[in-house]
C-alpha cells in the first residue's frame, strides 16, 4: 500500500503553541532504564492501527541496544484506574540528531482509549518541551498518511511547519 509521508519543524521555541491541559490521574515521564517488554508494549499497542510494523520482530537485545543509545529518550504516559491499576495512555520518543544539532520526536502515539480527549495535544506538548530542553538548534517530526487523522492537524496547530513529503510504499503486517 502507499502513504504519504509529511515531515515538520520548529526552528525557534516561539513558533510552538503549547496545548497542556488538565489530565487528572494521567502522569508522564522519562522512563530512565526501560526494559524491552515496555517499549514493545509501547511500539506495539498505540502503533498497530497505523501499520508500525517495522519494529515488531526486534529481539530483546535489538531493543535493549536501542535504548542504551544516549541520543534515545523513552517517555511513557500513563493513567491511573483505581486502586494500584495504571494503564498505558500514550508515549514518545525522542532522538537526539548530532549531524544537524537537532531533537527528533521519533515516535508519538496515544491508546485508542484517549482519542477525541485532547491527550495528543497534551502529550505532543510535554514532547516538545522536553525536546526543546535538550537545546537543539529544531525540533522535528514526520506523520504519514496511516497515522491518525487527527496526528497532522495537531501538529500544524501547534506551530510545526511542513518542509518536505515523500510517498512510500508500506510493507503489509508480519
Amino acid at each position: 500500500m502507499q502513504a504519504t509521508r509529511t515531515y515538520l519543524e520548529l526552528t525557534d521555541r516561539g513558533q510552538f503553541k503549547a496545548a497542556f491541559g488538565a489530565f487528572p490521574g494521567v502522569a508522564i515521564g522519562r522512563a530512565r532504564k526501560p526494559l524491552p517488554e515496555l517499549y514493545r508494549l509501547c511500539y506495539q499497542t498505540v502503533g498497530e492501527a497505523f501499520h508500525w510494523f517495522d519494529r515488531w520482530d526486534w529481539t530483546d537485545e535489538q531493543i535493549a541496544a536501542h535504548l542504551a543509545d544516549p541520543a534515545i529518550q523513552l517517555f511513557v504516559a500513563t493513567r491511573e484506574k483505581g486502586k494500584k491499576k495504571v494503564t498505558l495512555a500514550g508515549w514518545y520518543e525522542l532522538r537526539r540528531v548530532p549531524e544537524d544539532d537537532s531533537v527528533e520526536v521519533a515516535y508519538f502515539g496515544i491508546v485508542a482509549a484517549e482519542f477525541g480527549h485532547g491527550l495528543g495535544k497534551h502529550l505532543l506538548s510535554s514532547a516538545v518541551r522536553e525536546a526543546w530542553a535538550l537545546g537543539p538548534h529544531r525540533v522535528w517530526l514526520h506523520t504519514c498518511t496511516l497515522d491518525h487523522p487527527n496526528a497532522l492537524p495537531n501538529y500544524l496547530a501547534r506551530g510545526f511547519q511542513p518542509y518536505r513529503t515523500e510517498t512510500y510504499e508500506v510493507d503489509s503486517p508480519p
